[in-house]
């Protein structure tokens, strides 16, 4: 009979004590999350996310109306773009919906501050999510273990730090919960989970692009059983219900529109669903007909319907009913495409293909335990397991085709890696078996008589029979159970102290602001960037334009609050490609081409005195190869490498190169602080000399030389060019400038 505890039994205790590990899990994904806000400030980091909090700084301002037609026309000016039609607005809708909950309650937040917050908070909600999935597929061991180490890993911790805004935050959460109702879903044949399933679909098509992978995954999964010969009507009732209910509600959301029905990578989902039609009908079917014939019937249907089907998908797709594959999917099966035909694409680091050492950082040894969750999964081969694999492997592929995509996969990673663990200590945490083995051994040996009585030597009994006394059996049947034991608990103790390193080190240091150390040891803050933003608000008029490279547009107007050119929603490859013609022109055509755009400032980042790697000379080369997409006639790349092929920017340098506008105005003045011997500490070059500027006019640039803002000049009163006018006036009336 179990012992009761203050009153509670034994399943009573297991209940409490899984909710206390729960609650301990969630905490640590929290306070792992918060190495940022710590060691800087509550600040939003990166690009992306400074949009995202400006554009719900707008919605709590001014209401969802407003938010929801709103035309801001400081972005890609002079073209301005329709907000609301052209975001997933989940992110923005829930930081307003705690900030006005709070307020309800009369808690005083700022905004800021939830933004910030929000993908810590919502991590937690994802390690109870995980949990859920690792239980549904295995036990609660196992859901336990996802739990933990979900809530640690550094490849989800890189999108959800304090302070990283972006959609990832919350998408991450919803992703692992929807597919925890599907699984659930199609164990039961539940319409309840179904409608479940597909209510959290809608929350994630509203948070973030990666939706797809859901709304081609589970029609895999579908397809895959129907294969198999797993068709029940709990997978016709789940499928159904989520299909129809879900891609209504996906339609509701106007970035997405009527997508699902025309579109590529929706026809998957739409196909599968008419498939599972089909094959209920034919289970009906068969219940009427004789075997003989239904066989018959049968085959003659495929046929049919799958010529049909494949010539109706041929002829919607050639008179473009159907739209096309996107450049993006392209590039995930042809790693080359991108940096083809599709250069802004390929020049995102995150969208390079992923090396091999990344794994290990983003997931230390569970990478290791992927292919032991795989092969449990095998053992197993339930319907649950059969999505477990294809999720796998699918996410893996992805994952190394582009960096980013490691994100997708660490949940599953992570739930594998909870089930191979606890297949294991299922075995070698049970030790009443080992106990059981040894008496087993011990009432099996047999016994000698004569060595029970000593031998002729007169040597004594223990000598000989220490093999086999039961204490020693009981510990050789013990042993392996404690090394294998250790060994995992010791890999959990590196794993842990690995994964607080990376977070602390890697993905805990804001974008916008930048930190280093000096030979002693001493913390030094490298502020340059708000810096600019702070000079641009507070010295030029509100209406001013700004131009610089897209990398920076949302910055530029989430601090500065200034109107851009370009920014990084990247959907004009076009008016990106003129800003690269731009700064890669010499400078009087530039001048002639920022005039005609009414471009009041340009701002260039420069790495070359702190030895900061990405800046815009390390970028320019994917300026150009955008550039000449557009206007191949203008230029070519080709023009920017030396004689002998290097692409250099001292003396050596090509004509090309020292003429180009980005190369004046990062190097502009530059030898003046690092003098004649001076070289580029990024690109480890000497400097050019007799760098000269005359249509544009430094304007500011930061203490550490990391942002420099030129002003565009305006035309001469007299006609004539400004070289003229520099040339006439000398260098004795330019005016000293002061950084």
């Amino acid at each position: 009979m179990a012992y009761k505890v203050f009153g509670l039994t034994a399943s009573d205790q297991t209940s409490l004590l899984r909710i206390a590990i729960l609650g301990l899990i969630s905490i640590v994904a929290v306070g792992s999350r918060l190495y940022s806000v710590i060691r800087f400030e509550s600040v939003i980091h990166e690009f992306d996310p400074w949009f995202n909090y400006r554009t719900t700084r707008y919605l709590v301002d001014n209401g969802f109306d407003k938010f929801w037609n709103w035309f801001d026309e400081t972005a890609w000016y002079p073209l301005g773009r329709v907000v609301g039609g052209t975001l997933y607005p989940g992110i923005m809708v829930t930081s307003a919906t705690i900030y006005n909950a709070l307020h309800l309650i009369n808690i005083p937040v700022d905004i800021r501050n939830v933004c910030v917050f929000l993908a810590p908070v919502f991590s937690a909600l994802t390690a109870l999510a995980t949990y859920q999935l690792g239980k549904e597929v295995k036990n609660a061991t196992a859901g336990l273990l996802a739990a933990a180490f979900i809530g640690v890993a550094p490849g989800y911790i890189s999108r959800s730090v304090a302070g990283s805004y972006d959609n990832e935050g919350i998408a991450i959460f919803l992703l692992v919960f929807t597919f925890f109702l599907w699984l659930r879903s199609v164990r039961l044949g539940s319409a309840l989970y179904g409608a479940l399933t597909a209510i959290f679909y809608f929350y994630m098509v509203s948070a973030w692009g990666g939706y797809v992978f859901i709304i081609n995954l589970i029609p895999l999964h579908v397809f895959a059983l129907l294969v198999m010969g797993r068709y029940s009507n709990r997978l016709y009732v789940a499928y159904s219900t989520f299909y129809v209910i879900g891609t209504l509600a996906s339609m509701q959301i106007p970035f997405v529109g009527f997508q699902p029905t025309f579109t590529s990578e929706h026809m998957a989902a739409l196909g599968t669903f008419g498939l599972i039609q089909l094959v209920a009908f034919a289970s009906y079917v068969r219940t009427l007909v004789p075997s003989d014939q239904f066989r018959m019937l049968i085959r003659l249907s495929i046929l049919g319907l799958f010529v049909i089907g494949f010539g109706g998908l041929v002829l919607l797709t050639m008179t473009k009913v159907i739209a096309p594959w996107t450049g993006r999917f392209y590039s995930l099966w042809d790693t080359a495409y991108a940096k083809v035909h599709i250069p802004i694409i390929a020049s995102v680091s995150e969208h390079q293909p992923t090396a091999w050492p990344n794994f290990f950082f983003d997931l230390n040894m569970l990478i290791w335990l992927l292919p032991a969750g795989i092969y449990f999964s095998f053992r197993e081969l339930s319907d649950n397991h059969v999505f477990l694999i294809l999720y796998s492997l699918f996410a893996a592929y992805f994952a190394g085709v582009m960096v980013r995509l490691i994100l997708t996969l660490t949940p599953i990673v992570c739930v594998m890696a909870g089930v191979a663990m606890a297949n294991v200590f299922e075995i070698y945490l049970d030790f009443s078996k080992a106990k059981a083995e040894a008496v087993a051994m011990t009432e099996s040996a047999p016994v000698d008589k004569d060595k029970s009585k000593g031998n002729n030597a007169g040597e004594p009994t223990a000598a000989k029979s220490l093999y086999e006394t039961p204490g020693f059996k009981r510990f050789y049947a013990l042993f392996p159970r404690i090394v294998v034991v250790a060994n995992f608990l010791y890999f959990l103790c590196m794993f842990q102290w690995h994964c607080s390193w990376i977070t602390s080190s890697a993905y805990s240091s804001p974008s916008v602001v930048l930190a280093s150390r000096g030979p002693d040891g001493s913390h030094h803050i490298i502020d340059d960037f708000r810096e600019a933003y702070y000079w641009l608000q507070m010295n030029t008029k509100s209406d001013a334009k700004v131009l610089s490279w897209w990398d920076y547009g949302y910055q530029l107007a989430g601090m500065a609050d200034r109107t851009t050119l370009v920014d990084n929603n990247t959907w004009n490859n076009t008016h990106i490609a003129t800003v690269g013609k731009i700064l890669a022109s010499d400078e009087d055509t530039a001048y002639e081409l920022a005039r005609r755009h009414d471009v009041d400032y340009v701002l260039v980042v420069f790495g070359g005195m702190l030895g900061y790697s990405g800046d815009d000379i390390n970028k320019f080369l994917w300026m150009i190869r955008i550039a000449q997409g557009v206007y191949p006639d203008s230029f070519k790349e080709e023009d920017f490498y030396n004689s002998a092929g290097e692409y250099a920017i001292g003396d050596t340098a090509s004509p090309a190169m020292r003429k180009s506008l980005m190369h004046k105005l990062c190097y502009y003045r530059f030898h003046e602080v690092m003098g004649p011997q001076g070289f580029d500490r990024v690109r480890k070059q000497k400097l050019p000399r007799d760098v000269t500027l005359d249509n544009f006019e430094e304007a500011y640039t930061t203490e550490n030389w990391m942002v420099r803002i030129y002003k565009v000049k305006d035309l001469d009163n007299f006609g004539r060019s400004h070289h003229a006018v520099s040339a006439f006036e000398g260098p004795r009336f330019k005016n000293d400038f002061i950084y």
